[in-house]
């Protein structure tokens, strides 16, 4: 079908207000003459007529719409093109629902988490990766002489000395019953850049006699005189100077050999004195922990250690309970819902609580704060868990731990460094110690998603329960005392960027990117059916009344013919000035007998 307007063959000028009078140019009629060439090109592709006028007194140029062609086509409600939008966006609008209802997330990160071959958490459990330091911090005694006479022994804390610990999982297995074996395996390697000089001289006490000294009361006075004859004549003495590289890390000690040599082997300790000299190298101890394959209740936590469920040193529980971690994973608090997380240290010689504080950030990653209950170490009164680990020849006092059955019967004891919350008389019997918290205490940020320490530090200090033997003529003046030897502080300050990098995407951007991507989705989903629908809806309508569709035709054809004249009138105007009239006359449309003629 083809409409036209009808002629118009008068108009006024804008400029003049005189009548113009020109006769209107239809190129569908005139094909001859560059200009109507091109104009009727141009407006058979657009389907635009347009009549050129020209004011007579002031040759004024006018452009006017004269013609519209609308050719109407067959109306296909549903095309291929909307059935595939509508498919699409039905697809889309599920997808966002499953993302939105269906923990996706937590099922990955959780499968992810769990301890299996090539997983994402065994590769950083098995070589951590992370900077460990382990600082030590040494007593030196400045007043021997006169301690022995009963003066307050004055100490002076002398360090850090710190090492670095390359850690790594060897000779690992995995069972049958979700729980995986292996040894640990470490060098420590001092660092200088970070320590005094490892050279630096130390007065502390002589451990090894002192030892053999505390145990001479119970052999009688006839075999304490024996040993006081042999340490006379050997010339020992109740405090020994030494380096503190020594101190730490072995030096030759006459009594230490013998015991090596004679003790029963469950009880033999090394062949040289050091506080630290089982650290280095694979560790005899085998330990099995839960991997989170039954479960992430207990994840990371000890099963079997040498193959017993239990620690051999105490007698019964909770004392010997092994569940705990060993550092590297703790069960996450977003699905425990517990306030209590347990750590085990093999120089510790017990498993230690953790107590939830408060959520932190770290790095910009949330943790929770875990820090070591003040009643953890010392008497039944404040803990009545820690009966089992008293001593029959001791009276427990607050803040300080028994752990000889670990350290081949030698009277060890641990507490916070520097007596920090422990009982005041232990504090006020020596000079130089200031206990600090911030220093002092043991603590671990803990991912509560994930249950990966994101910075962990565990204080502890080493402590020497003498027993005054006055049949023993080298010790005879060294009365019954507790004396702290040193303290150390082992963990990590922070994580590789490649490890905090996989932390950070799991448990802040996916939360938050995921959910904006899911209502994004069923957003985008609804709004394409909806269109495609009112698109449906217009064409049906458009097809029961033909005239809407031309009216639409016809307005999107004005639009884009007016667009082209207004940029292209050069090409087809031959005076120096014209003005495009904008509105379309009302009868355009009006005659529909001439357009049906047409």
């Amino acid at each position: 079908m083809i409409l036209r307007s009808k002629k118009i063959r008068s108009l006024f000028c804008s400029t003049c207000k005189l009548g113009c009078h020109s006769k209107s140019v239809d190129p569908i009629q005139q094909q001859q003459g560059e200009q109507h060439n091109e104009l009727g090109s141009y407006y058979k592709d657009t389907h635009i007529w347009v009549d050129i006028l020209t004011c007579q007194k002031c040759e004024e140029s006018f452009v006017r719409f004269t013609h519209l062609r609308a050719k109407l086509a067959k109306v296909k409600i549903w095309t291929s093109d909307r059935l595939a939008v509508i498919i699409i966006g039905i697809v889309t609008l599920i997808l966002g629902i499953m993302l939105t209802t269906i923990p996706w997330l937590d099922y990955f990160i959780l499968k992810n988490l769990q301890l299996w071959n090539n997983t994402l958490s065994f590769h950083y459990w098995q070589r951590p990766g992370v900077i460990r330091l382990t600082k030590v911090y040494i007593y030196n005694v400045t007043n021997p002489d006169g301690f022995l006479i009963g003066e307050k022994p004055i100490l002076t804390e002398v360090g850090p000395f710190v090492y670095r610990e390359d850690m790594q999982k060897v000779n690992i297995h995995f069972h049958d019953n979700q729980t995986v074996s292996y040894q640990h395996k470490k060098i420590l390697q001092f660092v200088p850049e970070l320590s005094i000089d490892k050279n630096t001289r130390i007065v502390t006490p002589n451990i090894p006699l002192l030892t053999l000294t505390s145990l001479s009361p119970k052999l009688g006075y006839l075999l304490s005189k024996t040993i006081s004859v042999v340490l006379t004549a050997a010339n020992f003495k109740p405090f020994i100077n030494v380096t503190a590289d020594q101190l730490v890390f072995g030096y030759d000690d006459a009594l230490v050999s013998l015991a090596h040599r004679f003790y029963p082997k469950h009880m033999r300790p090394m062949e040289r004195m050091g506080l630290l000299l089982g650290r280095n190298g694979t560790l005899t101890e085998i330990s099995t922990i839960k991997t989170g394959l039954q479960g992430m209740e207990e994840f990371g936590y000890i099963d079997r250690l040498n193959g017993l469920d239990h620690l051999p040193h105490w007698k019964s529980p909770p004392c010997n309970r092994i569940a705990a971690s060993e550092g590297s994973f703790f069960p996450p608090r977003d699905i425990t819902k517990a306030n209590m997380v347990y750590l085990y240290d093999k120089d510790l010689c017990r498993v230690i609580p953790l107590q939830y504080q408060r959520g932190v950030i770290k790095d910009g990653i949330d943790a929770d704060l875990y820090i070591l209950p003040g009643n953890s170490y010392g008497d039944a009164t404040n803990n009545p868990e820690n009966e089992c680990f008293n001593a029959n020849d001791f009276e427990s006092v607050k803040g300080l731990q028994n752990i000889s059955p670990c350290q081949y019967g030698a009277p060890v004891y641990i507490s916070n460094p520097h007596f920090y919350q422990a009982d005041e008389s232990l504090l006020h019997s020596v000079e130089g110690l200031k206990p600090n918290k911030s220093e002092h205490e043991t603590y671990f940020k803990i991912q509560s998603k994930l249950g990966v320490p994101l910075e962990g530090k565990v204080r502890i200090q080493l402590n020497l329960k003498v027993t005054r033997a006055k049949n023993v003529f080298p010790v005879r003046n060294f009365r019954d005392f507790v004396f702290p030897v040193m303290w150390l502080e082992e963990g990590i300050s922070e994580l590789t960027p490649a490890i905090r990098r996989w932390i950070y995407l799991a448990t802040v951007f996916a939360p938050l990117i995921v959910p904006i991507c899911a209502y994004s989705m069923i957003f985008g989903g609804i709004l394409a059916v909806v269109f495609v629908f009112v698109r449906a809806y217009q064409n049906f309508v458009f097809a029961h009344d033909p005239t809407l569709e031309i009216l639409e035709m016809g307005r999107r054809s004005l639009r884009r013919g007016s667009s082209f004249i207004a940029q292209h009138q050069h090409k087809f105007m031959h005076r120096e000035s014209y003005t495009l009239l904008k509105t379309v006359p009302s009868d355009l449309l009006d005659d529909r007998d001439e357009a049906d003629s047409s």
